[in-house]
């Protein structure tokens, strides 16, 4: 565990984030891209050796395993959010990874040893127009049934519930409230390769169910919005689209954007900007994606050139980003804190609304301490004023 003040830790990154927000950020910030799979694919943090399909098979363990999780990381591991015991409470989500929408669209889910749940496309060539013909499933079937199963078996049991002597406070299903994206779906369903192929050879067909998938998501969004009592549209869209790494800018424009203009316009307040996750070599993209969708912030993974990307866009927009996780799995502290301090100062003297981070999605077998090296960086270089620590 941590040898921290944990008080003086939440209260001073309390402050920071609240300057960063008014565009007066003393320092940068630093976040991190983790999810029980750190726990889960680790032998050493889970003993038992909780699979999978038994932490997906049982909202009991699910939410045992959240738990523990949490626990770990406010204890052991920095960065820019509150540390030690949750003052208001433990806040946990339901987890399917990333196999909700494809597996509620009818791609079939698959176990595989050490590793995260994954789907396997359905639609071939013999039952290619199956989903067309089929239409958009009820936004409360399939996995998405199971998931409002879990949130109504357990949020009843909350109340009284505690661990390590703070409450458990909710158990979300926040994932139905974003989506993977229409052409990272339409990939799942189809193939990825041969979704590409059908761009060229079936074009009819690749528009069609690209649009197909973009009314599912869309259904499925206002639906689980309308259920847990949230407004309709919201003031800006968060959602993914990681498969348009394959694609050029091109064709990123003329097949998929519109998808994303029809996404933020269904789901989304007139005049707000947007967040986007684009994690693989997606960054020809992004200038586009400014220019014409309104993304005001991209949360990247790798390849990325930091420097290069912030001078392309502006000192106005948000770019959260930073050292490969195989880096950071791989390497020591001191390799950590070289590479941070490199991609810090490449950054900063352009714009005051990066954030550092794991680029992306923390790999299981990360020390703890190379994590820990990377906000000591953050900490140690990242300050736009002499005395930022002092506010």
């Amino acid at each position: 565990m941590l040898n921290i003040d944990f008080k003086e830790h939440n209260r001073e990154v309390k402050a920071m984030w609240e300057a960063f927000y008014r565009g007066e950020a003393y320092r940068m910030p630093m976040i991190l891209g983790v999810n029980p799979r750190y726990l889960l694919l680790n032998r050493e943090l889970n003993p038992k050796n909780i699979t999978y399909r038994e932490y997906t098979g049982d909202p009991e363990i699910m939410l045992q395993i959240q738990l523990e999780f949490s626990h770990y990381m406010a204890m052991n591991v920095l960065s820019d959010r509150e540390m030690g015991l949750p003052e208001k409470g433990w806040n946990l989500s339901i987890d399917f990874q990333n196999c909700g929408e494809a597996a509620w669209l009818g791609c079939p889910v698959r176990y595989i040893d050490g590793n995260v749940p994954s789907v396997d496309a359905f639609l071939r060539e013999d039952n290619k127009n199956e989903l067309f013909e089929r239409g958009i499933p009820d936004p409360f079937s399939g996995l998405m049934a199971k998931v409002k199963e879990y949130y109504e078996t357990m949020t009843p049991k909350l109340p009284g519930m505690s661990y390590m002597g703070a409450p458990v406070k909710s158990f979300s299903p926040s994932q139905t409230l974003w989506c993977d994206g229409p052409f990272t779906v339409a990939c799942d369903l189809r193939g990825t390769t041969e979704l590409c192929m059908d761009i060229y050879a079936d074009p009819e067909y690749a528009r069609e169910l690209l649009s197909f998938v973009t009314d599912a998501l869309i259904a499925k969004i206002k639906a689980w919005r309308k259920y847990l009592g949230e407004p309709e549209k919201s003031e800006g869209l968060w959602f993914a689209d990681d498969s348009v790494a394959l694609l050029s800018t091109e064709m990123h424009e003329e097949i998929v954007l519109p998808c994303h203009q029809k996404l933020t316009r269904e789901l989304s307040r007139e005049g707000y900007t947007h967040s986007i996750h684009l994690c693989g070599d997606a960054t020809r993209h992004f200038k586009t994606l400014v220019e014409k969708l309104n993304v005001a912030c991209f949360d990247t993974g790798f390849p990325v050139r930091h420097g290069a990307l912030v001078a392309e866009l502006g000192p106005d927009i948000t770019v959260q980003g930073g050292p490969h996780i195989e880096f950071l799995r791989t390497k020591t502290p001191e390799e950590i804190m070289a590479e941070t301090k490199r991609i810090i100062d490449e950054v900063k003297p352009l714009t005051r609304r990066f954030i550092l981070r794991e680029g992306n999605n923390v790999a299981p077998g990360t020390p703890a301490e190379n994590l820990n090296a990377m906000y000591e960086a953050c900490r140690k270089f990242g300050n736009y004023t002499e005395n930022a620590n002092e506010n």
